[in-house]
């Protein structure tokens, strides 16, 4: 039996321009993703019958078809014409529902590893528009790269030696749609968009460019979320924002030190789920 494990990073928004809504449903976006070390464990096991099969240490979280990850591995065996099946073995680190693409980088990590196990031989090109049939925020994670990503996430252009810092994720463990919000997001026509920087040479100047038009929308209806934006800052987080479409909210910090502080201090008598991290 061919097995292979693999991490599958989280990732923050640095920006996150919502542009205008398409025919399809979708919304073009402009947005700076960046991948943190934060990781889901995804173990892949080849057998030779042609069931997929889904395990997750996360309850809750579906083991069939519904599962992005259950998706990714029927797309590339049916794509291949494999007449094998896989096991699925999730051990989730990365919340759910947070805005941090745990579910896409999982989808995304199943592409990767079945297509080393089972010797396909798709380019990561070929392996990104697969994922893009899969979910929005899957090439980015092939991409393996900070990118500017466009149209609905799929276009993707290389942000180059972007700084490392330590990112505090803080999640008040309220549950927000993803649909609910793009949906309750009112888009104006007469909005100028700020210029993409081509660098970024300081955390300081990553801090100056943070912006998430779907703030709007959640921080309305759960205030909680300015809050903790707030309280970072306060704490010492050079800059702080939400990541995709929330509830998560990153603060960014020079040193794992003075991260670990806010993140005791923030987080002391809650429920909250909270990480320092590093950006990759």
């Amino acid at each position: 039996m061919k097995t292979l494990t693999l991490s599958a990073p989280a990732k923050i928004n640095y920006l996150l321009d919502v542009i205008a809504k398409r025919p399809d449903g979708y919304h073009d976006l402009r947005m700076i993703m960046q991948r943190v070390n934060l990781c889901d464990q995804i173990s892949l096991a080849v057998t030779g019958a042609p069931d997929i099969i889904v395990t997750c240490n996360s309850p809750g979280v579906p083991n069939g078809p519904k599962n992005i990850a259950w998706k990714a591995a029927r797309v590339l065996l049916d794509r291949a014409k494999s007449i094998n099946g896989v096991t699925i073995e999730i051990t989730k680190k990365i919340p759910t529902a947070a805005g941090l693409g745990g579910g896409s980088s999982d989808a995304a990590s199943v592409l990767m590893g079945l297509n080393e196990l089972l010797e396909i031989g798709y380019s990561d090109k070929e392996l990104m528009e697969i994922g893009c049939t899969i979910g929005a925020d899957v090439p980015f994670f092939i991409f393996k790269e900070t990118a500017v990503a466009e149209g609905i996430g799929e276009k993707l252009t290389l942000l180059p030696n972007v700084p490392k810092c330590w990112i505090l994720l803080v999640n008040p463990v309220i549950h927000i749609s993803t649909a609910w919000v793009y949906r309750s997001l009112q888009l104006t026509k007469t909005r100028e968009l700020n210029r993409l920087p081509k660098f970024l040479e300081s955390i300081e100047q990553v801090a100056s460019i943070l912006s998430n038009d779907l703030e709007a929308v959640t921080i309305s209806a759960f205030p909680i979320i300015a809050e903790i934006k707030s309280r970072l800052i306060n704490l010492g987080a050079v800059g702080s924002m939400m990541s995709g479409s929330g509830p998560t909210v990153f603060g960014m910090f020079k040193s794992f030190a003075s991260a670990e502080v806010a993140r005791n201090q923030i987080t002391n008598g809650t429920n909250w789920f909270s990480a320092t991290v590093e950006t990759l």
